[in-house]
């Protein structure tokens, strides 16, 4: 019998069996890595950031200025993409590649590290996963050919969102309680799905949200205030540099998945299915889906494996199961044939 429905497809054990006992041996982040990648990506991003606001101060080319916001926005998006790292390695790995990584990233770009944590392993939960409690997941493939310019959109608009949530909505939080609650819940996660809504932090992490919290609206505060009493066309540059990053961010979301699944929970194997690999040998998959992220089926398999070891991971794997297994048919070929695959399901009569 034909199985239609993805939420049907059953566990293919072997490949699961296979995915853990052949990356045992390289399951630990390494510092070495870490630490450089994320360094070298931010310095690049920042040092070119710096550089359009000059040449724009300046009156340079256009070109000029487009070229370093984009070279700004590559990095900065690499840099930014280790939050991704965050919600799944184990606090004592990286000894204080957190705070650093807040430091020098989340909460300059107001987007502290709480932002995701806590959220983004409910979506590699096995009951939430592709239903309509997993953060993460609109069954996009099945919704109307419109929603897709709408989901760019809204990244576009995402730099004067945050600007907006951390300078005036979280200090308004302070005193007016009910609004505290309601940015908490419907605007402190990096989710696509508009009806999660997150429960209240407790602990450590309630401490953590705090610094963040407060060190983002500070900042916040401050790029307002230089822009209103200096000039306000070195914040224009950086929104747009951090609305392109966000862009780029939102079109890797959009084939990260095939967003086929109705609502129904999925067994590991279809929550695989449902995801996407894009290997080599195409070079541009590390620029638009950077740190491990072009192996994100793989990553649904392996959530706990560090992004430098999936090329490993994907090489074995593929060299063990071999071409027409279950593991094969989650890789694809590039970001186009993507594209153009959700679109086309977007245009189907249901």
């Amino acid at each position: 019998m034909t199985i239609t429905k993805i939420s049907a497809i059953p566990d293919d054990k072997a490949m699961l069996r296979a995915a853990v006992e052949l990356s045992r041996d390289i399951s630990a982040a390494r510092p070495e890595i870490y630490w450089p990648d994320m360094l070298l990506s931010a310095l690049i991003g920042y040092g070119a950031l710096y550089g359009a606001i000059v040449t724009a101060l300046a009156g340079e080319p256009a070109w000029m200025v487009g070229g370093l916001g984009l070279l700004s926005a590559l990095a900065l998006y690499r840099a930014l993409l280790f939050i991704h790292e965050l919600t799944h390695i184990h606090e004592t790995a990286l000894p204080g590649f957190r705070f650093t990584w807040n430091l020098l990233v989340g909460v300059p770009m107001l987007i502290p590290s709480f932002m995701y944590e806590g959220v983004h392993t409910l979506h590699h939960a096995r009951t939430r996963y592709g239903t309509a409690e997993d953060p993460e997941y609109l069954p996009l493939a099945l919704m109307k050919p419109w929603s897709l310019p709408v989901f760019l959109l809204l990244a576009v608009l995402l730099p004067i969102g945050l600007l907006i949530r951390s300078a005036v909505l979280v200090p308004l939080g302070v005193i007016i309680p009910p609004l505290r609650r309601l940015v908490w819940e419907r605007a402190s996660s990096l989710s696509i799905n508009p009806d999660f809504r997150r429960r209240p932090s407790e602990g450590s992490f309630r401490t953590m949200v705090f610094w963040q919290e407060l060190g983002a609206s500070v900042w916040a505060l401050f790029l307002l205030w230089s822009a209103a009493t200096w000039d306000w066309r070195p914040l224009a540059v950086a929104i747009a540099v951090i609305s392109l990053t966000a862009v780029l961010n939102q079109i890797r979301t959009l084939v990260a998945h095939l967003w086929a699944n109705d609502g129904d929970p999925m067994t590991v194997t279809g929550q695989y299915l449902d995801s996407v690999n894009v290997p080599p040998p195409g070079a541009l998959g590390e620029l638009w889906a950077p740190v491990g992220l072009r192996y994100h089926a793989l990553h649904h398999l392996l959530a706990s494996v560090p992004y430098h070891s999936y090329p490993e991971a994907h090489r074995r794997l593929m060299a063990h199961l071999g071409l027409e297994s279950t593991y094969d048919k989650a890789n694809y070929r590039g970001l186009f044939p993507l594209v153009g695959k959700l679109v086309s399901s977007t245009m189907v009569k249901r």
